[in-house]
């Protein structure tokens, strides 16, 4: 049986940096932003929407989209954002679906989905367990700016995911905060994922 954990949590809180943990410790990872990209890729449909929805400007010589405008559009206004997500995530579930049977018939011992709206979307309640990922919020903000946005950028894009850990919290098995020494964090990370192995395997299994 492969156990699916779900990994949530804001921008800048280390979702991909426990992923990868986990990874290393034998975990399949499925990560959402990856699939959007690829959905998103030159010449797909979802890409072609987006440009007559946020106009051809966005639209590289080579197909593809200027994703760092396309950001600066839609993460100062939530209309423009719920428009993008509206294009974007009826392409993206289909492709993580399809992810997480793939790993499951290599039979991986565990399955990690990397998701900031793996609540919002649904896609924790095909998980055994969800993990929601959190720092302090002056860890976050450095963090952010340190991948190269600026900090009007950085503030944008934290404020639109405002809520996401109080709607997160209710469906959470496991809590990690990633403001300490990264030391501790991991092993924290590793005793959550063996205790989380130890609690699924041999289970009923799903329907």
């Amino acid at each position: 049986m492969t156990v699916r954990i779900g990994l949530t949590g804001p921008i800048g809180c280390g979702k991909s940096t426990v992923a990868g943990w986990l990874a290393e410790a034998g975990a399949a990872v499925i990560d959402a932003d990856v699939v959007a990209r690829e959905v998103l890729g030159p010449g797909t449909a979802e890409a072609i929407a987006v440009a007559r929805r946020f106009g051809a400007g966005l639209v590289w010589p080579d197909g593809s989209l200027d994703r760092a405008a396309l950001g600066r559009i839609v993460f100062d206004d939530p209309v423009a954002l719920r428009s993008l997500e509206a294009i974007i995530h009826p392409a993206v579930r289909p492709r993580i679906l399809a992810a997480i049977e793939s790993a499951e018939r290599a039979s991986a011992p565990a399955l990690v989905v990397e998701a900031i709206k793996l609540v919002d979307g649904g896609l924790a309640d095909l998980c055994d367990e969800v993990w929601l990922v959190t720092c302090a919020p002056t860890d976050q903000r450095e963090r952010v700016i340190g991948r190269g946005l600026g900090p009007d950028d950085t503030d944008a894009r934290i404020a639109a995911q405002g809520g996401i850990v109080e709607r997160a919290r209710s469906s959470a098995t496991r809590m990690l905060d990633t403001s300490g020494d990264p030391a501790e964090t991991r092993a924290a990370a590793e005793a959550a994922f063996a205790a989380a192995l130890a609690a699924h395997r041999g289970g009923p299994g799903r329907p």
